[in-house]
């Protein structure tokens, strides 16, 4: 997946304002690229998991249709845990097709890394930003 930096940044950003709660979205783009990042609210409000509303997805798919674009990943943070998946990320990842990408905050570092999860299991991983503050 190519990610730029100014969408690496917008969702850090995000992930900083929404904390402790876990904040996400979908990265909408061309193939692999990463063009957009579609920020979506956390329903469940919770700062151990997130909940993307059913109707915004759609509103989402729709968009990303009209514009030519696919759901290349979703994105969550992971405000007081490491980048990884968790138990629960794992056990809902269910599109192998699309990438995972987990936005840390622990000890107020950033670290962000993309998963591609297959059968509830990590198949390929990529470090995105290591180590910043």
């Amino acid at each position: 997946m190519e990610i730029g930096r100014e969408i690496l940044d917008e969702i850090v950003r995000t992930a900083k304002a929404e904390a402790p709660i876990e904040a996400c979205g979908l990265l909408l783009g061309k193939g692999d690229v990463v063009t957009e990042n579609y920020a979506m609210e956390n329903i469940d409000h919770s700062e151990e998991h997130f909940t993307l509303d059913p109707k915004a997805q759609f509103a989402a798919m729709r968009y990303a249709r009209e514009k030519g674009l696919r759901i290349v990943a979703n994105w969550h943070s992971h405000p007081a845990s490491p980048s990884r998946p968790s138990e629960e990320d794992l056990r809902l990842a269910a599109d192998p097709t699309i990438e995972y990408v987990i936005v840390s905050l622990l000890d107020g570092v950033v670290n962000v890394n993309s998963f591609k999860i297959k059968d509830k299991a990590v198949v390929e991983k990529q470090v995105l930003v290591e180590g910043e503050s």
